[in-house]
């Protein structure tokens, strides 16, 4: 049975950007970044320091139309290369690498790069206009290929389903279950943080499991086009067993993605992931992303509100209408002077609904944190989460058009 379709709209281009690994020099790519957001097009940005693999990984299962990177370390010719070479490596040569470095790479090193595999080079002073219209070219129709492998075969699937096209019905061909989290809260409570952090216990918990992440970020209402920025948060999403994909609202206003609800039920269907994690947009007062309420089918299993110290007082509180149907509460950033008083007053209004809501205490941005650990017991245990028995899941996908 395949997937129900969403709603057909134009598909904007994704372009992968990143900085590679021994190079701090982001303010280049910052710009371009902005210019290709304010000319439609959806921007996933890893940030500096990123290593070869990292970046293969992300485009692989981002399915992006380029692969963008900034180099100022004078490394250019062979990190180039050697990202060329980890897309072909994996039967993804198909996704064209390009870049610049201002004054750093020569009229000789670009010559050289084109022959190992680079697409093009953008010097110094070469207008934006330009450039956006260079990148403009590498759209291309999404469609179901049969020499995909591993994870671009999902990151397809996702792909159509966003785009509005029949997305490929996916047969789960292993016996995983997977259980969704839906996680919400205001911009800048530290939701993607706090989702790394749950993925790195979740890796030390599950030696064989696979975690999958949907991110969505809001896109731009004049221009269409997005920052796609939680990877730069997503430390622990640099390792096979975590499939991570960023989705732009495009015009949606639930504080999800459109496409949300297939591509929730397409991994789901793959049997590949046993945890899958799902971020809204910085919500509001009345905002249900996740279908809570109303009597309906809830598009996840449980759900995750997370705020910060700084929420305002008792009485922004008490508008909040998420408060009353999440499964869990972490009030995070608790390193705060204000922590103390909000957990109090959280605590207070979370009794209020008679649901026996515990608050967690959290502090993401510290690596082992115990409030941490004792939120992903909570979400394991809910989750029916034991630790794998050895050996990998023998789970492969395959799709039909």
């Amino acid at each position: 049975m395949a997937v129900a379709k969403t709603p057909r709209r134009p598909a904007p281009l994704r372009i992968l950007t990143a900085v590679p690994i021994c190079d701090g020099h982001d303010s280049a790519v910052t710009t371009i970044n902005l210019e290709l957001a304010r000319h439609g097009i959806e921007i996933i940005y890893l940030g500096y320091h990123q290593a070869v693999e990292a970046i293969a990984r992300a485009a692989v299962q981002e399915d992006v139309n380029a692969v963008g990177l900034s180099s100022y370390n004078g490394g250019h010719i062979v990190f180039f290369r050697e990202v060329v070479a980890a897309l072909r490596r994996g039967g993804n040569g198909d996704i064209p690498v390009f870049g610049g470095g201002g004054g750093t790479i020569t009229r000789a090193d670009e010559r050289a790069m084109r022959r190992q595999g680079t697409d093009r080079i953008f010097f110094a002073g070469t207008p934006l206009e330009e450039i956006v219209a260079a990148i403009r070219g590498y759209s291309r129709p999404a469609r179901p290929n049969p020499r995909f492998r591993g994870d671009r075969v999902l990151a397809r699937a996702l792909t159509i389903a966003e785009s509005g096209g029949r997305v490929p019905a996916v047969k789960r061909t292993g016996p995983g279950r997977s259980f969704v989290v839906g996680i919400a809260g205001p911009g800048g409570a530290g939701k993607s943080t706090l989702i790394d952090e749950l993925t790195s216990r979740f890796l030390r918990h599950q030696p064989a499991g696979r975690i999958a992440i949907l991110a969505n970020d809001p896109s731009h209402p004049g221009s269409g086009g997005a920052i796609l920025g939680d990877r730069v948060s997503a430390i622990y999403a640099q390792d096979d067993r975590v499939f991570f994909r960023s989705l732009a609202t495009r015009g949606s206003l639930t504080g999800l993605s459109a496409a949300a609800p297939a591509a929730i039920e397409l991994l789901r269907r793959s049997g590949e992931f046993d945890l899958i994690l799902v971020e809204s947009v910085g919500v509001g007062q009345e905002s249900d992303p996740f279908r809570s309420f109303g009597g309906g089918q809830p598009l996840v299993d449980a759900t995750l509100f997370v705020l910060a110290p700084h929420y305002g007082g008792l009485i922004q509180l008490q508008k909040i209408a998420l408060l009353n149907g999440a499964d869990y509460v972490a009030l995070n950033k608790c390193d705060h002077p204000l922590a103390k008083v909000a957990k109090a007053e959280i605590q207070a209004r979370l009794d209020q609904n008679g649901r026996d809501q515990r608050l967690h205490a959290t502090t993401a941005a510290k690596h082992f944190d115990p409030g941490v650990d004792a939120l992903f017991s909570a979400l394991a245990q809910r989750a029916d989460l034991a630790p794998a028995a050895g050996g990998e899941r023998p789970c492969r996908l395959e799709v039909t058009p």
